[in-house]
């Protein structure tokens, strides 16, 4: 049974530190894959400062390069804008994968905003790997409060097929700054650019193998 870790987001623009959040989540609880999950659109972000979804996909594409991560809009055929919409559509339609729900501590730190957040904890664990300048809000964060009774230790992270949710791990991985805010910052135009353009032509989901276009 392939063990599947779900990182969602708007990936406007995917970076470095996606990358290096799955890297260090596929070592610690022992990943097959990666998916990364690029949302059609955020409930809780403005849409006035998202690039289309073939930029943000490409982006993604172009970060996940060389590393077991697949970069899917799944979201968008299953048109579910929430999380805990997508989890409930994903079990049924790979009910032989486990799957465990990956966010940075920016997350939880806002969880108790989520749609269905708790639900969303009984569904599947959860592991929640640091963000420089979050972690004191993450651990004073309303869901972690409700969370806390199921926390279980990083030392036994590579057994959480075996955890009965809610389950949540807090993970270690080295600091990594950078934000997609400050990229879109230094260059908000960052999804007009020419190789990006390219790259749109032809591009495929990785999860459902089909024209994104």
């Amino acid at each position: 049974m392939m063990r599947i870790g779900l990182l969602g987001g708007s990936f406007n623009p995917a970076h470095r530190g996606h990358r290096m959040m799955s890297v260090h989540a596929a070592r610690l609880l022992r990943l097959d894959e990666v998916w990364w999950l690029v949302s059609p659109g955020n409930p809780l972000k403005d849409k006035a400062g998202m690039a289309p979804l073939g930029s943000r996909f490409a982006s993604a594409k172009a970060a996940a390069r060389g590393q077991r991560i697949k970069v899917t809009a799944i979201e968008r055929e299953f048109a579910s804008a929430f999380t805990v919409e997508t989890l409930a559509k994903l079990r049924r339609r790979y009910p032989k994968l486990r799957f465990i729900w990956l966010m940075g501590a920016d997350n939880l730190a806002q969880f108790h905003r989520w749609r269905g957040w708790r639900q969303i904890a009984a569904t599947v664990p959860i592991a929640v790997l640091p963000r420089p300048g979050y972690d004191g809000d993450a651990h004073a964060a309303r869901a972690l409060g409700w969370l806390r009774r199921f926390v279980r230790p990083a030392g036994q992270a590579r057994q959480w097929t075996k955890w009965r949710p809610p389950a949540l791990v807090l993970l270690k991985m080295p600091p990594e700054p950078i934000s997609a805010s400050a990229l879109r910052a230094a260059d908000p135009h960052w999804h007009r650019s020419p190789d990006l353009s390219f790259n749109l032509k032809g591009l495929r989901d990785g999860v459902t193998r089909k024209p994104l276009a």
